[in-house]
């Protein structure tokens, strides 16, 4: 999360932040706005809001939250519990062998068109692409943000 408000911080763009609340001292990270940042105590609840608000989900190589967090969304999705929101998984090649999708769908535990609810792309700029294949809108930009001469939004 820390990666997605410091590139709206660098921008100038406000920024939610979604804390858990952990033993090991767990505080907001700086890049997000104050007035946006809510802090959380289960994990359930600030998954219900990250689900209740997505409009996407870009997960890069994580551990046991962005598992927690892809297989919620991906979950939701494929029982219709939520819109279908597009999810991209950066670096392919992370993601294959933390989660062998195929064999999933081999051993019939999940749907074969289930591998159509995410895509993959190797960087920020792929993930960028495959979110406006899937339907993303690009927003207004923020006051003095670059221009991307190559954007399709």
């Amino acid at each position: 999360m820390e990666a997605a408000n410091r590139g709206a911080s660098n921008a100038g763009a406000p920024s939610i932040g979604f804390n858990i609340g952990l033993p090991h001292a767990q505080e907001p990270n700086a890049y997000s706005t104050p007035d946006l940042t809510f802090q959380f105590h289960y994990f359930a609840v600030r998954k219900l809001h990250f689900a209740m608000r997505a409009n996407a989900l870009v997960a890069f190589p994580g551990g046991f939250g962005t598992l927690d967090e892809l297989f919620e969304l991906l979950t939701l999705i494929q029982t219709r519990k939520m819109p279908p929101v597009p999810v991209v998984l950066v670096d392919k090649s992370y993601w294959t062998r933390v989660i062998n999708f195929e064999t999933l769908a081999e051993e019939r535990m999940i749907d074969r068109s289930d591998l159509d609810l995410f895509s993959y792309a190797e960087d920020g700029e792929g993930a960028w692409q495959e979110l406006v294949q899937r339907g993303v809108k690009a927003g207004p930009r923020p006051p003095g943000y670059p221009s991307a001469a190559n954007e399709k939004a």
